[in-house]
């Protein structure tokens, strides 16, 4: 399978998931499988910075198809470690790259960037189309550049069927407290529990276009299936909530009234004021609509950490 590979029409793939512990795979792997799908997670054991592990991993599967998840995926603790994001992201995915070129049968590969490249826009330039500038603005935007760039050459110099994803925020049950807003749902049940008057949280001003966890892999897999290789597509819903509204109601769904405040320490040393994309490419491509809205997401994950105790 090369370059003008058609779409995998039909509905079963054999399909490597590395990363697939994570928070995105941990939704992936099942949703592959209840379509039909062939799924081997790669070992959580291999390090994507290990070509010569990676190689075997993927070669002893011979996938049709590859979602390489796997990833330094913290903005915020890019700052703090920029080489380790640069290496786990670009190595990481040079590596599967490299692997997907020694199958016998070259699979299709989903690599994942992200809104970060776009970097800090202003109103004018919204929605954010592919087309638009990148203007990295942190460690991390910087390190999916590279793997933008590492998927194009692969596919221009070698023939891979490479189709990169360009998610915008995305949240659900089971992202890492890290992230704004399982971080903000924990410290809301907290502050139920405790009769807390307030609630600290990072920068209220900034805007992002989320998307549900669920409906981010639905269009993972409509992207393997019929996404153009050498192509980059946004993975958005084409709408922008403030962190100040999304906290609000939060607090509402959680039935607390209390006050959302910022917390310098919270904030990130550079954090882009808004991001929100424009989703027509992908669905013109595919065929893909969001399913979930913000308040029903947000309802999901305050439940979620509630049922965590």
């Amino acid at each position: 399978m090369g370059a003008d590979a058609p779409a995998l029409e039909r509905s079963a793939v054999r399909a490597l998931v590395t990363g697939a512990h994570g928070f995105v795979g941990s939704w992936l792997v099942p949703y592959l499988a209840s379509q039909g799908d062939d799924v081997h997670p790669m070992d959580r054991s291999v390090d994507v910075r290990d070509c010569a592990g990676v190689a075997a991993a993927v070669t002893s599967y011979c996938p049709d198809a590859i979602y390489h998840l796997a990833g330094f995926t913290h903005v915020g603790l890019s700052w703090e470690q920029p080489q380790t994001a640069l290496e786990v992201n670009a190595i990481g995915a040079l590596n599967v790259l490299e692997a997907a070129r020694k199958c016998t049968r070259i699979p299709r590969v989903l690599l994942l960037s992200s809104a970060e490249v776009y970097g800090e826009v202003s109103e004018k330039d919204l929605p954010l189309a592919e087309p638009s500038p990148a203007r990295p603005v942190t460690p991390y935007a910087v390190s999916k550049v590279a793997v933008e760039y590492l998927g194009l050459q692969a596919y221009l110099a070698h023939g891979i069927p490479v189709i990169t994803a360009r998610p915008f925020n995305h949240v659900g049950p089971g992202q890492p407290l890290s992230f704004f807003v399982p971080a903000l749902a924990q410290r809301i049940l907290d502050a139920m529990r405790l009769g807390q008057a307030t609630v600290a949280a990072g920068n209220l001003s900034s805007r992002r276009d989320f998307t549900d966890v669920r409906d981010v892999v639905r269009a993972y897999r409509m992207l393997i299936e019929k996404g153009e290789p050498g192509e980059t597509y946004n993975v958005c819903t084409g709408q922008d909530a403030s962190m100040a509204s999304v906290a609000k109601l939060m607090a509402e769904l959680a039935g607390l009234k209390v006050e959302i405040t910022q917390d310098p320490s919270l904030v990130r040393p550079v954090d882009i004021p808004v991001l929100r994309g424009d989703p027509g490419k992908l669905k013109a491509a595919t065929g893909w609509d969001p399913a979930y809205p913000l308040h029903d997401t947000l309802q999901d994950v305050i439940e979620w950490r509630r049922s965590a105790g």
